[in-house]
């Protein structure tokens, strides 16, 4: 019984944090904490076990993972003050999912070879979504 009740603890605080996370508006009290332009390219592409990367928040994640921790750049790669804290990469797919990419932007991280924009909105230093483009 004891197992039980603490299931339905976790399973509410899981969909009460799911739902907090699906409420984020763009209410204008957010600002822009920080931006950068990378490339994403072929190191970045792949996990620090060697697997193929499929989702582009796991892309841009590996880019900054490279760029701050493992100090494997792109020229040109630029820094950001956010992702250089690991706890903020690891929040990047569910920004992103309160954010805003196209298809065809997240279909052109994935194959790699491309650079992109990085904004990253938030209030103080939390940040709560990230917008990525594709640049030319």
């Amino acid at each position: 019984m004891k197992k039980f009740i603490l299931s339905l603890l976790f399973v509410g605080t899981m969909l009460s944090t799911a739902s907090a996370q699906s409420t984020i508006t763009h209410d204008g009290s957010a600002r822009l904490l920080n931006s950068y332009r990378a490339y994403i390219g072929s190191d970045d592409l792949y996990n620090s076990k060697g697997e193929r990367l499929t989702q582009p928040w796991q892309i841009i994640r590996q880019d900054r993972a490279n760029y701050h921790a493992y100090r494997r750049r792109d020229r040109g790669d630029q820094g950001d003050n956010f992702f250089s804290d690991p706890a903020n990469r690891q929040r990047l797919e569910a920004m992103l999912a309160s954010g805003a990419i196209t298809d065809a932007a997240a279909n052109d991280i994935v194959r790699g070879n491309v650079w992109i924009r990085v904004e990253i909105y938030g209030r103080g230093s939390i940040g709560e979504w990230v917008d990525v483009h594709v640049e030319e």
